[in-house]
């Protein structure tokens, strides 16, 4: 059973499952689905277009699924699809999709603190920390288990790979690989994440290999002939091969 304040609002055609609750001065709208145990303490709005998966909690001033801050959007169906166990902060803003990919996605898992945006069409892995104030544009991409701190500026198109640590108030158009520290003025590569890969089970062997493989690849002044370097000198383990994958694809390039 639903526990939906008399001060709160929720739309008619919003479809909730059980046990949440919803706090004074919330605002659910139409066309938005919310499952089961999630917590909206108070001035929390759910606006058209999001799902809700289940347990999160949203914290006073979060605003869900808004309208993108984008001239290109005509009134296009989209949506805002956020997964379980999430604690979303106050004050935090995430905009639905457009149609350039139709969706604003955000896992499970994440930190979202205050004040931080998320922009249309972002994908948010899982067990990510955003730091507050920290603004992502359009269509950016954030990998599993990514640390970014806080007032940090990424510019859209971009890609943060897995397991990184971003420091606070870098601004970026570049893509950051796996496994690295970006950081200082301009972002640059500033080592590997030795602490988060070690508090995430990784062995000093495999840091190693990752170690060896980003000097072998930034070696080299073209990132093509550093990547012929790695496969050559390293085992290909899973690891490994994320980030050639990740440097191949890039279409932005990477931070040196």
């Amino acid at each position: 059973m639903n526990q939906v304040s008399p001060l709160a609002y929720v739309h008619p055609e919003a479809k909730l499952g059980d046990n949440n609750i919803i706090g004074p001065f919330c605002f659910i709208d139409r066309n938005t689905v919310i499952g089961d145990n999630n917590v909206m303490q108070n001035s929390v709005t759910i606006n058209y277009g999001a799902h809700i998966g289940n347990n999160n909690e949203f914290f006073p001033g979060a605003s869900i699924s808004t309208k993108p801050q984008d001239l290109k959007f005509k009134g296009e169906e989209t949506l805002c699809e956020i997964g379980n166990h999430n604690s979303i902060r106050e004050n935090v803003t995430i905009s639905r999709g457009t149609a350039s990919a139709g969706t604003t996605k955000v896992g499970n898992s994440n930190l979202l603190m205050e004040n931080m945006h998320l922009a249309h069409d972002c994908v948010l892995g899982n067990n990510c920390i955003i730091g507050n104030s920290t603004k992502f544009a359009g269509e950016v991409t954030i990998d599993d288990n990514a640390i970014v701190s806080a007032v940090v500026l990424c510019h859209q198109f971009c890609r943060i790979g897995g397991y990184v640590m971003i420091q606070g108030g870098c601004r970026f158009s570049l893509d950051i690989p796996p496994y690295v520290i970006a950081g200082k003025e301009p972002t640059r590569y500033a080592g590997i994440n030795i602490v988060g890969l070690r508090r995430h089970g990784f062995s000093n062997e495999l840091i190693d290999k990752i170690h060896e493989a980003y000097r072998l690849l930034y070696s080299k002044g073209i990132l093509k002939e550093g990547i012929e370097e790695i496969k050559k000198n390293i085992e290909i383990t899973p690891e490994i091969q994320y980030i050639i994958d990740f440097v191949s694809s890039s279409k932005r390039g990477i931070i040196r």
